[in-house]
């Protein structure tokens, strides 16, 4: 369920343990540290040590010695999110990287996959099968996505301003961002705030990361990744006092 029109999600269980374990870098806590964070955000620890039971089911955690840890396929979501959070983004010199997809995909999962990782890779769809972005930053994609791409460099004729708007929703995803940066500034419950911050960094990962010289004035995503990291500073020492209490 979300809450109006920036995407913030209501807090459950499952949304306090991913979060916070994919926001510390040990990616790891003690059962009764969980619960502890999650009781101080206002859920029932009936709820979470369901959540727990059913997250280690579906392959989203792994328990060992009294321990929860991220599995191996969220600890790569951890690695996309943190790169989102901290971008390395290099100097540009006006040229573009172009995907072009030229072997086919087997059925329609393979080609949402091959779109979903272009997206990822923050890649906007010229026409069906054509990706393209500034070469600011290398599109990485997995090897068996890469093996359907051609990929190019070249230099766009025309206005690069008027392609990047047609590629990338920038005003929509900036509406969204300075949204969520008022809802934080209004949040005042550690609960509110923690479901804003979530809705941060979804909406980070969508950042297309483009070059100063194409982004319209007063972009706002370098204020949102601020954003969310005050509160992350801020949930780690909460969650470190409540971990040692434990």
């Amino acid at each position: 369920m979300t809450t109006g029109a920036s995407g913030v999600r209501k807090l459950t269980a499952r949304s306090v343990i991913l979060s916070t374990l994919l926001g510390f870098h040990s990616a790891q806590a003690q059962v009764r540290g969980v619960l502890s964070l999650a009781t101080e955000l206002g859920l029932q620890e009936s709820a979470v040590r369901v959540a727990l039971t059913r997250m280690v089911a579906a392959g989203d955690l792994e328990r060992h010695d009294g321990m929860y840890r991220l599995s191996a396929r969220l600890i790569e979501r951890q690695r996309r999110q943190d790169e989102a959070l901290h971008p390395v983004a290099g100097p540009w010199d006006g040229r573009w990287c172009m995907a072009v997809v030229t072997t086919g995909a087997t059925g329609s999962s393979d080609r949402a996959a091959v779109r979903d990782s272009l997206r990822a890779a923050r890649c906007g769809e010229l026409r069906e099968g054509v990706w393209a972005r500034p070469a600011n930053i290398e599109v990485v994609v997995t090897a068996e996505v890469r093996a359907r791409l051609t990929l190019f460099s070249a230099v766009p004729e025309g206005s690069q301003t008027a392609l990047v708007a047609r590629l990338f929703a920038l005003d929509l995803w900036a509406y969204k961002a300075e949204g969520l940066l008022a809802a934080m500034d209004n949040a005042t419950a550690m609960s509110e705030r923690f479901e804003v911050a979530a809705a941060m960094v979804r909406h980070t990962l969508d950042d297309p990361l483009l070059p100063a010289e194409l982004l319209p004035d007063n972009w706002p995503g370098e204020r949102l990744r601020e954003g969310y990291e005050n509160f992350r500073k801020e949930l780690t020492a909460l969650a470190e006092r409540l971990f040692a209490a434990g």
